[in-house]
């Protein structure tokens, strides 16, 4: 099965991955109970021994907990066979989600995440968000030092607009954007894709599945437990939900006649935008991860892009992508280098 997997450049720094990554996130946070660490620890190793070596974390998972499992599931040898990625930026503070982007919290974000994961570099670090409040050269300014330093290899963003991206690369090369980019949000492609293109950065898709949407569509809901937060998304909501049915429905339909899983589909179909996009699907189940990277052997003709392009529209889809408290690359504009006054 690993031979099936090959890997691809990402960004133009040198950085190479797996071509389909791991997101680890539903591991430990935000959809719905704890897994059990152990089980845990097995699907990753389960992931690498198969090609899957691209791991994508973060500290606001847990918050923590995912990077110490992390941590404990590269120990015995299998670390160097990994292209580690986590974030900073994201904390809850007096039970508020804040961001921050100082040079003194990215530092100190940085060490910590080096300490749970227990590792000595960090191949690729993410802005998970971007703050608003700190001109993103200053950010970049301080994650420039930490790959002198050799505590990072390479600097990636996440969520940010296409002229964030671009006075961030002025500073120092960025080598990874990751963005939601999946049948259902397409938004990007407009001018961030095109952006990151033009520079020679690589496009890191999370969310491929549309929250598990493709896998098995509206009823998905019907299974999400209280904690799990796309129970509170808005295009997982009734009234929504109904109009996006159409969307799964369409999925299914021409997943039949190829005969793939509709997941199958909708995760080719990100494959299929470049050999510069990496996908990084996240489960919690061996059985769905193998059928993850079995999308990477399901081949679609330009005619079959076309009829993808003909029902996976703007109008096709009801509701944000998120709730009005989470910030995405729409308003993430950072204030001029001119305005920063160090504190």
């Amino acid at each position: 099965m690993a031979s099936r997997i090959g890997k691809i450049k990402l960004g133009s720094q040198g950085l190479e991955v797996s071509a389909q990554g791991l997101g680890c996130m539903g591991m430990s946070a935000f959809y719905g109970p704890l897994k059990p660490e152990q089980d845990m620890i097995t699907l990753i190793h389960h992931a690498i021994h198969n090609g899957v070596t691209f791991l994508d974390t973060a500290d606001i998972y847990g918050p923590f907990t995912n990077e110490i499992l992390l941590g404990k599931a590269l120990k015995g040898g299998i670390r160097e066979k990994v292209q580690l990625a986590t974030k900073f930026a994201n904390s809850f503070e007096d039970g508020k989600w804040v961001i921050r982007g100082n040079p003194a919290y990215v530092r100190a974000a940085c060490e910590a995440s080096l300490k749970r994961l227990d590792v000595d570099c960090i191949e690729l670090y993410y802005q998970h968000r971007i703050d608003t409040s700190v001109p993103i050269e200053v950010t970049i300014g301080e994650l420039k030092k930490l790959v002198k330093e050799g505590k990072i290899k390479y600097i990636g963003l996440s969520e940010a607009s296409a002229s964030t991206i671009r006075r961030a690369h002025a500073v120092h090369p960025i080598t990874a954007v990751q963005l939601e980019w999946s049948l259902w949000s397409r938004d990007v492609e407009e001018e961030i894709i095109p952006t990151c293109r033009e520079l020679g950065i690589g496009i890191v898709a999370y969310s491929p599945l549309g929250r598990g949407f493709f896998s098995t569509g509206p009823k998905l809901v019907e299974t999400l437990s209280n904690d799990d937060v796309r129970k509170y998304l808005p295009r997982f909501q009734p009234e929504n939900l109904k109009h996006n049915k159409t969307l799964f429905e369409r999925v299914n339909e021409m997943a039949t006649r190829k005969g793939c899983t509709p997941s199958q589909l909708a995760l080719a179909w990100v494959h299929h935008q470049g050999n510069d996009v990496c996908p990084i699907p996240g489960t919690t189940k061996i059985e769905n991860f193998n059928q993850n990277i079995g999308a990477l052997s399901v081949k679609l003709t330009p005619e079959e892009m076309d009829e993808h392009e003909s029902f996976a529209t703007e109008d096709s889809v009801k509701g944000e992508r998120y709730t009005n408290s989470i910030k995405t690359w729409k308003d993430s504009e950072t204030p001029p280098l001119s305005s920063w006054k160090d504190a």
